[in-house]
């Protein structure tokens, strides 16, 4: 005679289950800088997406022709670890870029197996138009407080923004003090 293990009470599965109370927003976490930090960025970045979707570009563009404009001669090999992504999504934003005559690649000066960015005065004139509005946000954001609230406000974003290295050696580069960042 064989004997059956023991039925197993039926657990509901966790992604059956519905939940209908939300989630506080002061309790274990506090929800308000989370959602400031949302709702910051989606509007920081909207003023330069409808610039960005007149030439049918997207957010990668725009990341790429700021640190290009920034860091004129930068390798891909420098932009690829800045930017923290893959080749692969890479590629196919910065081909369009230089096949736009947004950006052009060289060989490195040095060593000619290195490909160098180069914005061409196209992408100088895009980086400054995206750039200018959204310092225009930033700036009606910071008429709104005191003088003195920018430091705190700098040193925070510092504090958010600087755990890799290449970030800290990017500020580094540009002159951007963790003890004076605003």
């Amino acid at each position: 005679m064989e004997i059956s293990p023991p039925a197993k009470a039926s657990l509901p599965d966790a992604s059956a289950v519905i939940v209908r109370d939300p989630l506080p927003t002061r309790g274990d976490l506090d929800f308000r800088m989370i959602e400031l930090l949302f709702f910051a960025y989606r509007e920081f970045t909207a003023d330069a997406d409808s610039i960005l979707e007149q030439y049918g570009f997207g957010r990668a563009h725009h990341r790429i022709l700021h640190f290009v404009n920034r860091d004129p001669g930068m390798t891909i090999a420098d932009l690829l670890e800045l930017l923290q992504i893959t080749k692969q999504s890479l590629s196919r934003v910065l081909r369009q870029l230089i096949e736009e005559g947004f950006v052009r690649q060289m060989p490195g000066a040095e060593d000619r197996r290195q490909r160098c960015l180069y914005p061409t005065q196209k992408g100088r004139d895009l980086t400054l138009e995206l750039s200018r509005a959204q310092s225009r946000r930033i700036d009606a954001a910071l008429g709104t407080t005191k003088p003195t609230d920018a430091a705190p406000i700098g040193s925070f974003l510092m504090q958010m923004a600087s755990d890799r290295r290449a970030t800290q050696e990017w500020f580094k580069k540009q002159g951007i003090d963790r003890k004076d960042p605003a």
